[in-house]
């Protein structure tokens, strides 16, 4: 398996951060890694995310608390039931309330 890059790393401990119950976005990410402006690349990084089940990547939400339709592990459903099972409730449209549900740790 291919070791994660200084940023990967970077991003991979950021998620692991966000606690149950809550969710973060990309930007978020980013900026909490050290990495502003890098959304997209902390979604290519969470994509292909080595450890599924030790970091959270089902916490990360895009800008408008939207899942991830293409979510790795699963797909948009997945995501869904992951959060579910936290607490976060997922609106029909497949969306987060960031008010409150996002992580302002």
């Amino acid at each position: 398996m291919k070791q994660p890059t200084d940023f990967a790393r970077s991003v991979y401990d950021a998620v692991k951060r966000i606690p149950e119950g809550n969710v973060a976005t990309y930007a978020q990410i980013a900026a909490m890694s050290g990495h502003r402006g890098a959304a997209r690349a902390v979604g290519n990084a969470l994509h292909v995310n080595p450890e599924q089940g030790i970091v959270p990547c089902h916490r990360v939400v895009n800008a408008s608390g939207r899942l991830a339709p293409d979510f790795a592990f699963g797909g948009a459903d997945a995501q869904k039931r992951l959060l579910e099972s936290e607490g976060v409730q997922v609106d029909a449209d497949g969306a987060v309330d960031l008010y409150k549900y996002q992580w302002r740790g």
